[in-house]
């Protein structure tokens, strides 16, 4: 199965993909440096470089890359923050809907009077839930708030957006976006790395999110290694 996978923190820390070949795609929004091994490609959405903050992604290019590439399959792992106090970290979920209020989404149509309807396809994860069980339990339908980034959401800030959806990050909206517009399925897996602001008494930092994703690689590992072996 030829499926691209977009991921972040979680893919550059992770020695899954460390040996597959290189490779740089120039795209008319600028060049993205992917790994691909047989009919896997994979993109760490912040860069290969310099890792560009949340803000700014150049999510088009990522995009672009995977449908210049042939992909129509995309595979993306989220680190979010939880809303929900029955969702603590660890908690690996699926969304099937996203807000993305707090700034216009990512678009192709720059010079047309056009747009793309929202969703997730989600056209893997039936397949993967059933085959990755029992080791992973993902829990589907849930719903994702994009904010902005790079900084991290007050206090104020989630008791406004907590009833809004289930977890919060600053990524899928965009993506899934951008993937309705270049006629890509969008596939939603995210890893809950942490409490939200204030949820169940969450005081969150940067560096307290370095170590929340830390004590998840494995976890990741484990996963990339699970998704390879039955996409294969």
């Amino acid at each position: 199965m030829k499926v691209a996978f977009l991921s972040g923190t979680s893919l550059v820390n992770s020695t899954v993909f460390a040996a597959w070949d290189v490779r740089t795609i120039e795209t008319q929004f600028g060049p993205v440096t992917c790994k691909q091994r047989g009919d896997f490609v994979c993109i760490n959405r912040h860069g290969c470089g310099i890792p560009l903050p949340p803000h700014a992604i150049n999510h088009r290019a990522n995009i672009r890359a995977l449908a210049d590439l042939g992909y129509q399959d995309v595979l993306s792992l989220n680190s979010v923050g939880s809303l929900k106090s029955e969702l603590p970290p660890g908690t690996l979920v699926s969304c099937s809907d996203y807000v993305g209020l707090q700034q216009g989404p990512a678009t192709f149509f720059d010079t047309e009077l056009k747009g793309g309807a929202p969703g997730i396809a989600n056209n893997l994860i039936p397949f993967l839930m059933e085959k990755l069980a029992p080791e992973f339990e993902i829990k589907p339908g849930k719903v994702y708030v994009q904010m902005r980034g790079p900084r991290f959401e007050t206090m104020a800030e989630i008791r406004i957006v907590k009833d809004w959806g289930d977890v919060v990050g600053m990524t899928a909206a965009h993506e899934a976006d951008l993937c309705v517009e270049a006629g890509l399925r969008y596939n939603s897996l995210a890893l809950v790395d942490n409490y939200a602001n204030g949820i169940e008494g969450a005081d969150i930092d940067f560096d307290r999110f370095k170590d929340f994703v830390k004590a998840n690689q494995e976890k990741v590992n484990r996963l990339f290694m699970g998704m390879l072996a039955v996409l294969a």
